[in-house]
């Protein structure tokens, strides 16, 4: 067999241009050995090269300028924004040669499988649907909305995505916010320049840089606040105990107006340069570097396989004394290939097993962060009366229940990804790149969690505290006056009146307290009944997460071990027809499959030069 080209010492980035006609050249080989498989990896990979995707979402509570911010970085009023207009629905803002929108709705169930439809709407019209005003509470039902935009910014696959305010990061809406983050290439946090970072967005940046790869924060709106420059000092503290993430403090209204007026100091000035020059080094190139690498990956895989079944049949014709020889090695590989694509191999095991494990760990965890959320909810039940305060604790406990959810899924995301590489290290010696795995999705992951039912507040009126009073005044006064009767007195005298006020205060209290008891008893079970709610939907929810890993990366590792056994299984059955050929055939297969070993060493040399390094992002 022919040795495999060593790689050059000096290696260099290809360009996606360059790849796409490597595809192409490796492609027209693939056709002539009948290896539709192979083609099929090579179109994913050329699309995934023509058409690169880089989403960075924008996230952010309530009105803190993420909406402007994407305007003033495409230089268009793509995104609604005004003082009371609030964004409603994702908006994915991409390139396009015209400026075009689309809003993406569910459709009914067609055979228990939920789809999609996507409506093209004027561009102008886009904030009827994406916004608070026009869209209320989302009552369209609008999944999410996307807009194309001719913008040198978006050219290189940069789409920048609008995420509704998730009012309070620690609450149940930021549960779909992270759902984007998990397969975002990039992560913009929003806060305006009015105050410091709050806890909850100190948490979201943890939870943030646990989930992406890319995050930085940026600190808006410093035209309306001269102390900005302190705040950007106390947030860049803040981020220091967080983590490695970048801050740059921007101004989209100066940015609009630098644009208007094609004005190169005011655009400086707006702090938008250094972000737009982040975006496109640290988020876009970095990306596209990723997709090549990839794509090279393909090609190299590609080329070996083909390489197989062609050097050994040359190779047999050539030395027809070792063709048992060869077809020994090539049927003992064959049925090592058939072993490794089987239930009993070792990245099969790791993988079914890894699974289980994680769903267990999972759920325990779980029930371990929502079990302390409820003993911490009766403690403050014990502590006083929960009727007056019952919407504060509710509130409380939706609170630290929707952060406890979001830590388990950050945590399950992250064990995740951990199995699924190590998954790929036992299925190639981590040399085949991941599958892009959606275990992210969290939408909707507490819609089914109906919150805690009202509680009695345990306020009484005048006429209740007066009738329950009386009631146990009554039998006071009746017992004192019939035994001062003895002596003469009548049944109703100040010392039977005194016992009366005396009685009547004590079954009042004894009263109050029955019915404090009673709110607690009920309080407590409110809270239990909305934990086991929380508790049954979320795990279901993320067990189906888990699952879709499973399979995921069960159909991508598979499908490679499938391939290899396929060239094997082909190279064998050419070596043993080369045993079988004419003499006058055998010098024309001679030279076609020469022809095509040297076009595969060509192919190889151009791929060796190809960088296998992970990219540095300093």
């Amino acid at each position: 067999m022919t040795e495999p080209i060593a790689a050059p010492a000096t290696v260099r980035a290809a360009t996606p241009e360059e790849l796409v006609e490597l595809i192409g050249d490796v492609g027209r080989i693939v056709a002539d050995v009948g290896r539709s498989d192979l083609g099929e990896r090579l179109a994913q990979a050329r699309n995934r090269l023509q058409d690169p995707t880089v989403r960075v979402v924008v996230v952010g509570e309530f009105k803190q300028g993420k909406s402007k911010l994407i305007n003033a970085l495409v230089n268009a009023p793509v995104c609604p924004v005004d003082d009371d207009i609030a964004t409603s629905v994702p908006t994915e803002v991409g390139y396009g040669a015209e400026p075009q929108a689309w809003i993406i709705t569910r459709v009914p169930e067609v055979a228990g499988a939920t789809g999609t439809d996507r409506t093209p709407v004027a561009i102008e019209d886009l904030a009827a649907y994406v916004s608070e005003r026009g869209n209320p509470g989302n009552e369209q039902g609008i999944v999410a909305a996307e807009a194309s935009l001719p913008r040198e910014i978006l050219k290189g696959g940069l789409r920048l995505v609008d995420s509704p305010g998730v009012g309070g990061l620690e609450s149940r809406s930021a549960l779909s916010t992270l759902t984007a983050l998990a397969s975002a290439h990039a992560v913009l946090l929003v806060s305006d320049a009015s105050q410091e970072y709050t806890e909850p967005e100190v948490q979201f940046l943890r939870y943030a840089l646990r989930l992406s790869p890319n995050v930085a924060a940026v600190l808006a709106k410093t035209d309306l606040y001269p102390q900005w420059r302190q705040i950007e000092s106390i947030d860049r503290g803040h981020l220091g105990d967080v983590g490695d993430v970048p801050i740059f403090a921007v101004s989209s209204d100066l940015r609009l107006l630098a644009a208007a007026g094609q004005d190169r100091e005011l655009n400086a000035e707006s702090g938008f340069p250094a972000l737009v020059a982040h975006l496109r080094r640290n988020v876009v190139e970095h990306a596209a570097l990723l997709h090549t690498q990839a794509a090279a990956h393909d090609l190299r895989s590609v080329v070996e396989q083909m390489a197989i079944a062609v050097r050994t049949e040359l190779e047999a014709l050539r030395n027809p004394s070792e063709q048992p020889r060869i077809l020994a090695e090539l049927q003992d590989a064959t049925a090592r290939a058939e072993e490794f694509r089987g239930r009993t191999a070792k990245w099969q095991i790791a993988l079914n097993d890894g699974i289980g494990d994680l769903i267990s760990d999972m759920e325990h965890d779980l029930r371990e962060r929502l079990r302390k959320v409820q003993r911490e909810a009766e403690d403050a039940i014990d502590e006083g009366d929960p009727g007056p305060i019952w919407e504060q604790i509710v509130e409380w406990i939706d609170q630290r229940t929707a952060a406890a959810v979001a830590e388990t899924f950050v945590w399950t995301n992250e064990r995740s990804r951990w199995l699924t590489e190590e998954v790929a290290g036992l299925f190639a010696e981590g040399e085949r790149t991941l599958p892009t795995i959606a275990v992210g999705d969290v939408d909707g992951v507490l819609d089914a969690v109906e919150r805690p039912n009202d509680l009695d507040p345990g306020r009484m009126n005048a006429a209740e505290k007066i009738y329950i009073g009386v009631r146990g005044s009554y039998g006071g006064v009746l017992m004192v006056g019939l035994a001062t009767g003895l002596i003469g007195l009548t049944l109703i005298n100040p010392i039977s009146l005194l016992a009366g006020v005396l009685v009547g205060r004590r079954a009042y209290r004894e009263d109050m307290s029955a019915r404090l008891a009673r709110r607690r008893f009920e309080a407590k079970s409110l809270v239990r009944r909305y934990v086991d709610d929380t508790v049954f939907q979320s795990a279901k929810q993320l067990k189906d997460r888990l699952r879709m890993v499973q399979r995921t990366a069960r159909d991508h590792f598979g499908g490679i071990a499938d391939e290899l056994y396929r060239s094997l299984t082909e190279a064998v059955n050419r070596a043993r027809a080369a045993a079988g050929a004419y003499s006058t055939d055998r010098e024309k297969q001679l030279a076609r499959l020469q022809a095509q070993s040297e076009r595969l060493t060509v192919l190889q040399r151009r791929l060796a030069a190809l960088p296998e390094r992970e990219p540095d992002r300093s």
